[in-house]
């Protein structure tokens, strides 16, 4: 209330000193237009001058006043309407502003408003920086145990042990049931020679003995020989020998004893095999031999090896018989790489004999 009250002392005082202001310039206006002008002419100008300042000041008495502002009366007192003619003396010098009045009391703080409402939710903040690692916790309460989990797989054997002590002789067992004969083991060393015994009696002569087979006619055979033979043939014949039955009921006894060989193949068969008079033996069967190979191919193995083949044919007619040896297939095996007779002497043998007993 007191520092509103200065505030509007303090305009009033403005207002007034604007008037004196007002009213000094017009009385230096007036003193230089008086000392100019002729005496007539500046009576008149004073006598619309009052009646100016009268006016005035009668319209701010018509004013409503302010009563919490004090009101201030002019030293030279009033003038009524129109009935002031007395010219106002020339205007003091203005005060200087009083002092300051002293500083209100502080009033006493207002109520607490009510809370707002709560605003909007805020946009997600960037992620701060990771923070340092905490102390380690105090250890916790050992849990309950767990279920026991499946059976893992077999780990790899380990390592041998050292050997234990030996233990105690356990009771003796049953019998085992005989085992198998063993092989024959090797002779003996022969024993000294005995004393020659006495001579014993002579004894009964014995019954007379069956009638014996009839005597050989005499042997007729013959052999083809072959000095380096090198024959490369895969398939066909490789040596022929001419021979003279003298009997039909005599068999003919045959064999070749030279190299063969198979090579640069793998699971290959090639046959040898005689024939007499250009085909094969019947009776009783064909007097053949095979050399089989496994493995053998890109020429991995070359082995030139003798072998003998040999039979007795039966049914041959007497006269002249041409004994061949051939080479071929194998049952159920393709051609392959045949040799016969390298870097040797091969023999082809023939020989009449005779028949066989009942």
């Amino acid at each position: 209330m007191i520092h509103e009250y200065h505030k509007i002392v303090g305009k009033t005082n403005t207002r007034q000193e604007l008037r004196l202001k007002n009213k000094n310039r017009v009385s230096f206006l007036i003193m230089q237009t008086f000392i100019k002008i002729p005496l007539a002419t500046v009576l008149c100008g004073l006598l619309l001058l009052l009646i100016t300042l009268c006016s005035a000041n009668d319209n701010n008495s018509s004013k409503p006043r302010d009563k919490s502002i004090p009101q201030q009366t002019s030293p030279y007192g009033s003038c009524g309407h129109g009935g002031c003619f007395c010219a106002p003396g020339i205007p003091g010098i203005p005060g200087s502003p009083g002092l300051a009045g002293p500083a209100g009391v502080a009033g006493s703080p207002g109520n607490h408003g009510p809370e707002g409402p709560i605003g909007p939710r805020g946009k997600k903040g960037d992620e701060g920086a990771r923070g340092r690692p905490g102390a380690p916790g105090v250890k916790g309460v050992k849990g309950p145990a767990g279920q026991t989990g499946p059976r893992g797989d077999k780990g790899e054997a380990g390592s041998a042990g050292s050997p234990g002590n030996k233990g105690d002789t356990g009771p003796r067992g049953k019998q085992g049931p005989s085992g198998p004969k063993g092989l024959q083991g090797p002779s003996g060393s022969a024993g000294s020679p005995g004393n020659k015994g006495d001579t014993g009696a002579r004894g009964s002569q014995g019954p007379t003995g069956p009638k014996g087979a009839p005597g050989s006619f005499g042997r007729n055979w013959k052999q083809c020989v072959f000095k380096n033979l090198g024959e490369n043939k895969d398939s066909g014949l490789i040596k022929e020998c001419i021979f003279k039955k003298a009997s039909a009921t005599t068999g003919l006894c045959v064999f070749w004893s030279g190299t063969l060989r198979l090579a640069n193949c793998h699971g290959c068969c090639r046959r040898w095999y005689f024939t007499f008079n250009g085909a094969e033996c019947s009776t009783p069967a064909p007097i053949d031999g095979v050399v089989y190979m496994r493995y053998g191919s890109s020429w991995k193995k070359d082995l030139h090896r003798v072998r003998h083949i040999e039979g007795v044919c039966e049914k041959i007619h007497k006269g002249t018989v041409r004994v061949g040896f051939w080479v071929g297939n194998c049952a159920g095996y393709k051609s392959a790489d045949a040799h016969t007779g390298w870097n040797s002497v091969s023999r082809l043998y023939v020989e009449e004999v005779p028949p066989p007993q009942a």
